[in-house]
């Protein structure tokens, strides 16, 4: 299947889940109410269609498309399937910046966690590009990106133990759940600067990343700047993951299953597969938050809790695949 079809079909697949995304919710509409909400935005229907479940559904989307973008970056750069956003410790150090943010009274401050979110990837990023532009070795990127992970785990452990009360506790930990809840067109705005920048660098990272899957030494024969491509690749995945976090918390799994839901239809070309692992995400994380709102719980159940209940499973099935050609 050629990529610009495969990306049409996985754009229609998505365009129609954001519909029915938009029509279903805890409310039930008959309908007369939903042709009284097209023919007058500004009706109670149109209010609950536009207003709360259309910019819920566009968040989610963005979210997922970020997450799957940098998914497949970091699988691409790293040749490793088992990769996903967060082995760069962004989401972590992330997650941390947004924490210290709710614990220090500033959630009344409008757009100041998202801010913290997206200044805490940027720090993580930051870092992790001064360090890969010496190193040519994967393994060195994961162990890399392991300690940072373990060191914003800390840091926000910490933030727990020393919040000033238990509704700060309880807020930073509704954050890191992860939720797309209460979002408006505003809260989308926001975050489509930092993705469209870091959208940007993974693409063109691209060519580097196919080079990558013959091997390090025909990477470095091919006269492509692949330091310089690196960096963009890093630097791009740090940006979409950070912006994720920023308008949806943290959300696990996405970027990790993302590009194995197109990978077969690419044949493994790392650069074809950046396109189709957008609109995979966005599909799955559209779907998982339709799951939340639809769930028969007395609470809506956190974004995060339903990508993680969905792509742990997934995540130990890739795992068992990978083990086994380990040991062909």
């Amino acid at each position: 299947m050629s990529l610009q079809r495969l990306c049409l079909r996985m754009f229609c697949l998505l365009a129609l889940a954001a519909v029915v995304a938009v029509l279903l919710g805890e409310t039930s509409f008959v309908v007369g109410q939903y042709v009284e909400a097209v023919a007058h935005p500004g009706s109670p229907p149109g209010e609950v269609l536009w207003t709360i479940r259309a910019p819920r559904v566009a968040m989610a989307a963005l979210v997922g498309a970020a997450l799957g973008l940098a998914g497949a970056t970091m699988q691409g750069l790293l040749r490793n399937p088992l990769a996903d956003p967060g082995v760069l410790g962004v989401s972590a150090v992330s997650g941390l910046g947004a924490a210290l943010a709710i614990a220090g009274g500033l959630a009344a401050v409008p757009g100041a966690i998202e801010l913290s979110a997206l200044a805490g990837a940027l720090v993580a990023g930051g870092a992790v590009v001064a360090i890969v532009a010496r190193l040519r070795e994967p393994e060195a990127l994961i162990l890399l990106g392991v300690a940072v992970s373990a060191f914003g785990g800390a840091l926000t452990a910490l933030v727990f133990n020393l919040a000033p009360s238990p509704v700060a506790i309880a807020e930073v930990l509704a954050w890191l759940m992860g939720s797309v809840e209460n979002r408006d067109w505003t809260d989308s705005f926001k975050v489509l600067v930092p993705m469209a920048i870091g959208a940007a660098l993974c693409l063109k990272a691209g060519l580097g990343l196919r080079m990558l899957t013959l091997g390090e030494e025909a990477a470095a024969m091919s006269g492509l700047p692949m330091s310089r491509l690196r960096v963009y690749a890093v630097a791009g995945a740090a940006l979409l993951t950070g912006a994720a976090v920023a308008g949806a918390g943290v959300i696990g799994f996405v970027g990790l299953a993302a590009p194995h839901m197109v990978r077969a239809l690419v044949k493994d070309d790392p650069r074809q597969l950046l396109w189709p692992s957008a609109l995979a995400g966005a599909l799955l994380l559209v779907l998982a938050d339709l799951a939340a709102r639809l769930s028969p719980t007395e609470q809506e159940l956190k974004l995060g809790v339903v990508t993680a209940l969905f792509g742990a499973p997934v995540f130990a099935l890739l795992a068992w695949r990978a083990s086994r050609s380990w040991r062909a």
